[in-house]
């Protein structure tokens, strides 16, 4: 049989044009400007073989992930949806970009509504990374002073003043000072009271704002020069020709080495307030709130590491002043917002108390004893009267039988919402009591909105608090790049708390918070 005629050849056609170099692709001579790409940047590791380029989905201060098996190296990444704009490239964007990529973003199913609000997302979680780091200092730097401080006692430390700068209720502190690559640096060394200690738990901690920050420990004889009040043997006073003749050794004590040195603890801050709250209420008030809103952000951190707050009272918080801003930017004594600082802590047991059958014994064991499941809470909300210099001591609250707590005067706009949340931290229903994270979800509202006013023309609506957000978000970028080009340079620490709430903050949790304070 004759062979059968051989098959036509398939002709391939050639694409219409080359796809354009991603980032990654461009040569060094690449003539589009590439600086001021983000704000600021880790530089990357040198890459070892098989692995591949972080990927641009996450900020560059984000755990690294590996590279799956589809996945080759210097490939993009696929996107994980064709209906949303790409957010990998949404992190990169700046004015400096070529135009190619931006039609590139403006062609996608997202449009430019969807490049615009990523862009704002992107910006205001690196503002938000580099205030905080100018707020507990760069990791690196901590670790390698942490390194430096191993095994160094009293004699390496040089003792800025014999006094305590500060005395909380389970510890003194004193400030000293160390040399440490050329420069001077001054932390705080702590001296726990007896039967105080917590450093096995202190240890662990990891870094937070509002979590003290643990930088070294050493057993050694206090320094004579060293005032420890209420301590025999260590008082300043002149000593007597016997005890010249033969001193009395120094006691051998625990000491802790924090980074942070504290200015006077929230008890010392709202005694030496009242004037200022009579004066000033409504500044006063916003300050109690900023306050109670770095306490609940560290009470969540330590509660995702099963470590609970030692004793939670205004003696055991301690306040730290923030860096001294320009002198244009100085406020007037008692008007700045200082850091709040946990320092005393214990691990959570596994096993807790069984809740009795009756609620009021519950609550009246809960607010007795800091180990208590709910001793967060309840204690949260008695700060919250102590702040307001309105009296709630233990043995007042437990005699309100009829579920009545003392009134909260109304004396600005915070007034009503404060009164509304210590109500709420401190009912008798544990279903009906607010959580921690709840609480700090309400006090973000009450400083930074949505109020009530917004839904006295519009019914709430999950519609409504998605466009004020999208709005808010525009206009706080919009009032940092205005006032970094006027006389007011470098943000603070309630900067940096509103960046972490337009940051994180949804629609879906705004309604939530919502239903509960407007209740």
């Amino acid at each position: 049989d004759p062979l059968p005629p051989p098959l036509p050849k398939k002709q391939l056609q050639r694409a219409e044009s080359l796809p354009e170099p991603g980032p990654s692709q461009r040569s060094h001579d690449d003539p589009e400007p590439r600086a001021g790409r983000i704000l600021y940047s880790i530089p990357p590791p040198q890459l070892q073989p098989g692995e591949g380029a972080p990927p641009r989905d996450r900020p560059s201060w984000a755990p690294k992930k590996p590279l799956t098996k589809s996945q080759s190296l210097g490939e993009p990444l696929a996107q994980s949806s064709p209906q949303k704009a790409p957010s990998a490239s949404l992190k990169e964007l700046t004015f400096g970009t070529a135009d190619g990529e931006l039609g590139q973003l403006l062609e996608s199913p997202a449009g430019l509504c969807g490049v615009v609000l990523g862009c704002q997302e992107a910006s205001l979680a690196r503002l938000s990374a580099l205030m905080q780091e100018k707020l507990v200092g760069p990791e690196e730097r901590q670790q390698l002073l942490e390194a430096e401080l191993v095994g160094k006692r009293w004699a390496a430390l040089g003792v800025l003043d014999p006094q305590p700068c500060c005395q909380s209720g389970d510890a003194w502190y004193f400030r000293v000072g160390f040399t440490f690559k050329h420069s001077q640096l001054q932390f705080a060394a702590k001296v726990p009271k007896p039967c105080c200690s917590s450093l096995g738990v202190q240890s662990s901690l990891g870094t937070h704002c509002s979590i003290q920050r643990l930088l070294g420990r050493f057993t050694d004889r206090l320094p004579r020069e060293l005032v420890l009040p209420g301590i025999p043997g260590t008082q300043r006073q002149g000593p007597s020709r016997e005890e010249a003749a033969c001193p009395a050794p120094q006691p051998v004590l625990q000491v802790l080495l924090c980074a942070e040195v504290p200015q006077q603890t929230l008890a010392d801050f709202v005694k030496g307030s009242h004037a200022l709250h009579r004066t000033s209420p409504g500044h006063y008030e916003r300050l109690g709130c900023l306050l109670l809103l770095q306490l609940c952000m560290g009470l969540e951190h330590l509660r995702g590491q099963n470590v609970a707050q030692g004793d939670l009272c205004p003696e055991n918080l301690l306040l730290v002043q923030c860096p001294c801003p320009p002198q244009s930017q100085k406020e007037p004594l008692g008007l700045s917002l200082p850091r709040l600082l946990i320092s005393s802590f214990f691990k959570v047991q596994e096993k807790q108390r069984p809740c009795s059958s009756s609620q009021e014994q519950d609550w009246s064991q809960a607010l007795a004893a800091p180990s208590s499941p709910a001793a967060a809470e309840l204690n949260v909300g008695r700060l919250i009267y102590q702040i307001l210099h309105v009296d709630i001591s233990l043995e007042n609250i437990l005699g309100f039988r009829s579920k009545r707590l003392p009134e909260i005067p109304s004396l600005s706009i915070y007034s009503a919402g404060l009164k509304r949340l210590a109500t709420l931290l401190l009912h008798r229903d544990p279903h009906q009591r607010v959580s921690i994270e709840q609480a700090r979800g309400i006090l973000q509202v009450l400083l930074w909105g949505p109020r009530q006013e917004l839904f006295a023309r519009s019914r709430k609506s999950l519609e409504l608090l998605r466009s004020w957000l999208q709005v808010k978000r525009a206009l706080l970028l919009l009032r940092f790049a205005e006032n970094s080009a006027g006389a007011w340079v470098s943000p603070g620490l309630e900067e940096w708390l509103c960046c972490q709430y337009f940051q994180g903050v949804t629609e879906h949790s705004l309604y939530q918070v919502t239903q509960v304070l407007y209740a």
